[in-house]
């Protein structure tokens, strides 16, 4: 039996509500808030937090076959989890993903700080964050803009410092789970191809590139991503 966990970025992807069609789809799924979103002290590693789902699956008497399917730094956090824990692991999904630092705009984290402080900038910083979900339905985009207001952009800038230091790159030969990498083909922030990356670097693993979706590509498309879920599942495992 398969045990679906979705696992949240940064932001907006900061609420579990991120995957409503995908908690739709997979009735008996789990979308964990990570600690730090809004409730809790924010962890300082991908490791950390690794370790902080683990031990909130084992306490939910999830131990085997998880199909972690992770967004961002949620993506982030499923590969480590998949490479420390193989035999926890029944596959993988990583959506919007890489296994090295991020390469970003100059002042990318320092406009997080000062829209924490300045109410000019965080209007600036909101309106940056709508422009993401250009693909979405207005329900949903209305509702994670809600979500951005709740978690903040200091919240957003500690999610980056974690993933600018992930690197996985060294180990990342050894990943044992079947893999599936996503990625909006219209993201606006046009960001290097980091999954085409991990992609080349696992044998047999799949990659799949959605048109017509961003940087959320599970809630742009998400007949077409859960249709890519189910049939990668039923092929390799």
């Amino acid at each position: 039996m398969n045990r679906m966990v979705f696992i949240h970025g940064p932001g907006a992807g900061g609420c579990a509500e991120s995957f409503v069609h995908q908690l739709k789809h997979y009735p008996e799924s789990l979308a964990p808030t990570l600690p730090g979103h809004l409730e809790g002290k924010p962890c300082s590693s991908v490791e950390r937090y690794t370790e902080w789902l683990r031990g909130w699956l084992w306490s939910k008497g999830k131990q085997q076959d998880l199909v972690l399917v992770g967004f961002t730094l949620g993506g982030c956090i499923a590969l480590q989890y998949g490479l420390d824990y193989p035999d926890e692991v029944k596959a993988l999904v990583l959506i919007t993903t890489g296994m090295r630092p991020r390469e970003r705009r100059p002042g990318t984290l320092e406009f997080r700080l000062k829209a924490a402080e300045d109410p000019e900038t965080y209007r600036e910083w909101l309106e940056t964050m709508r422009h993401q979900f250009l693909f979405m339905e207005p329900e949903l985009r209305d509702h994670l803009m809600e979500c951005h207001r709740k978690v903040g952009p200091l919240s957003q800038y500690r999610d980056f410092v974690v993933i600018d230091q992930f690197d996985v790159r060294d180990r990342i030969n050894t990943l044992k789970p079947p893999l599936l990498l996503i990625k909006g083909a219209d993201d606006p922030a046009s960001p290097p191809e980091y999954e085409l990356e991990i992609h080349e670097a696992v044998p047999g693993s799949q990659y799949l590139k959605f048109k017509n979706a961003g940087h959320f590509p599970f809630a742009e498309r998400p007949a077409e991503v859960n249709q890519a879920i189910d049939d990668f599942l039923a092929s390799r495992t």
